[in-house]
């Protein structure tokens, strides 16, 4: 049995152990009781990521009558849907606005998923940065001199 099935079926068995229905569950949660199921299947393919599963996975702890923090933070430790780290979201937003990212977690960069053999995730490309600013540039000049234009074209109202 997988650290993930064990997991699961410590939060079921709880569950069970305290009369605890998956409709107050899904009440308390405020989340369909399909995704209570799914996660007591070890099926979170539906499920959010980030703070919404971990808020899940809280509340969930709360209702059965486990402690929420250590439950979370086994969560986060054993399934990605939990990470913590927020620097792989801000580096993919910095790269959308084509600026250097200066957040830094506590982690510093470390992948804590990244087994020994695997190579590093590939560095942000820094091309993009010309580039937006140019298409910025044109884009602003296109919409300044269109403007007038796109404001004072209007279709006729039609009265009824």
């Amino acid at each position: 049995m997988t650290p993930q099935e064990t997991f699961v079926t410590r939060l079921r068995r709880h569950r069970q152990r305290n009369r605890v229905s998956l409709e107050e569950i899904a009440a308390e949660t405020r989340v369909k009781r399909e995704l209570i199921e799914a996660l007591e299947n070890n099926d979170l393919s539906e499920w959010p990521r980030g703070l919404y599963a971990r808020a899940l996975i809280r509340t969930y702890a709360s209702v059965v009558g486990l402690d929420p923090g250590d439950t979370v933070d086994d969560f986060c430790r054993l399934f990605p849907e939990g990470d913590r780290r927020t620097n792989g979201t801000i580096r993919d937003i910095a790269a959308i606005v084509a600026s250097e990212s200066e957040y830094r977690d506590e982690f510093h960069g470390q992948d804590r998923r990244l087994s020994a053999g695997q190579p590093p995730p590939a560095p942000v490309v820094l091309w993009q940065m010309p580039v937006t600013q140019a298409a910025r540039v044109a884009w602003t000049k296109l919409a300044s001199a269109a403007g007038p234009y796109l404001r004072t074209r209007r279709a006729p109202r039609t009265t009824l």
